[in-house]
């Protein structure tokens, strides 16, 4: 039996389910007014979860996170005659996810919808806090909404069949969220491994609620990133720059990112861990450094949607559990990012 929480932001309730079943899904969305985001590896790895729904089947893949395939999802939803009174309910990663939101939010002016993140980094982070969007060439997440879903469930099924390098792409969020905010959080994570949390399916269920509440608490106190929200994008600075220009997954990208961040909270805070950050991001099969052509790099920052002026705002630690806001010159950033260049 799921078990049910009210996540609450301002002007929105998201009905939150743990442990949900299909039935949870039935329940909220009914089959005859609503419609299923997913891609070909979840259609094609769990057929029986989409049988007698309408489901729209996409291209894998973050490449296919662009306003084209918003216009396929809205072109099928005319076909389906979809009203205002429908469901679009993102069954997927964070790429399915983005996409339904951000269709659901344009369609009409916005119709109701729901996720069923079916990963870890889309349960713990990318399903959570109404963020939604699509990347335009190689700027992520330029152009979208921010729009709580109606539903979150976490069928703990999906995550039976996730390839393993997925495993690592969603623990750099896990650690991210505990380097941020949550000290404690970040002392159990050093009690485990990937191999051990996998086998301990309440640890796992708790670690996920954990992160699920603690981001929501983020961003129910900041929803639109004004102030504190903005300690999210731990590492995801350089982290996007990376990714966008190189084969990396969002995971590994962002713990590069993070490492990179610790190193200038050293510089510029006095911060004291970074050696016990990096140990952990490892622990999890990710990486803390890389060669990158700078150059490639600092065009990507350039264009980051939080710098303001010359200035960047940039996340960094004061302490493990303590995130803060600092703001440095682009000029300062981009040369600390031109001497971390060589890996």
């Amino acid at each position: 039996m799921s078990r049910k929480a009210a996540l609450r932001f301002p002007g929105a309730v998201v009905d939150c389910r743990f442990e949900a079943t299909p039935r949870d899904l039935s329940a909220l969305a009914p089959r005859d007014a609503a419609v299923i985001v997913t891609d070909e590896n979840l259609f094609t790895a769990h057929p029986s979860y989409f049988k007698g729904w309408n489901t729209v089947v996409l291209k894998p893949g973050e490449e296919y996170k662009v306003q084209a395939t918003v216009d396929t999802i809205i072109a099928q939803l005319i076909a389906l005659r979809a009203d205002r009174g429908f469901t679009l309910v993102g069954v997927g990663g964070g790429v399915v996810t983005d996409l339904a939101g951000y269709a659901a939010s344009v369609y009409m002016r916005g119709i109701r919808f729901g996720f069923v993140p079916t990963t870890l980094l889309a349960m713990v982070d990318a399903s959570v806090g109404g963020k939604n969007g699509v990347d335009v060439g190689p700027y992520k997440n330029l152009v979208g909404t921010i729009r709580q879903p109606d539903f979150l469930l976490y069928d703990m099924r999906f995550l039976t069949t996730l390839p393993e390098a997925q495993w690592s792409n969603g623990f750099a969020e896990v650690v991210k969220h505990a380097c941020i905010r949550d000290a404690a959080g970040f002392r159990t994570l050093e009690r485990y491994d990937i191999a051990s949390i996998r086998k301990d399916r309440r640890a796992l269920s708790e670690l996920i609620e954990r992160n699920v509440r603690l981001k929501s608490s983020v961003v129910r106190r900041d929803p639109y990133e004004k102030g504190e929200r903005r300690l999210l994008n731990f590492g995801h600075t350089l982290g996007h720059a990376l990714e966008t220009q190189y084969e990396l997954d969002h995971g590994q990208a962002v713990s590069i990112g993070m490492a990179f961040a610790c190193r200038l909270s050293e510089d510029l805070l006095g911060f004291k861990d970074t050696a016990r950050v990096c140990g952990l991001l490892q622990r999890y099969g990710l990486p803390v450094d890389a060669a990158f052509d700078p150059e490639r790099v600092v065009g990507i920052l350039a264009m980051d949607k939080k710098r303001v002026g010359g200035k960047m705002n940039y996340v960094l630690l004061e302490g493990i559990g303590r995130g803060v806001m600092h703001s440095i010159s682009v000029d300062a950033l981009q040369k600390k990012v031109r001497a971390a260049a060589g890996g």
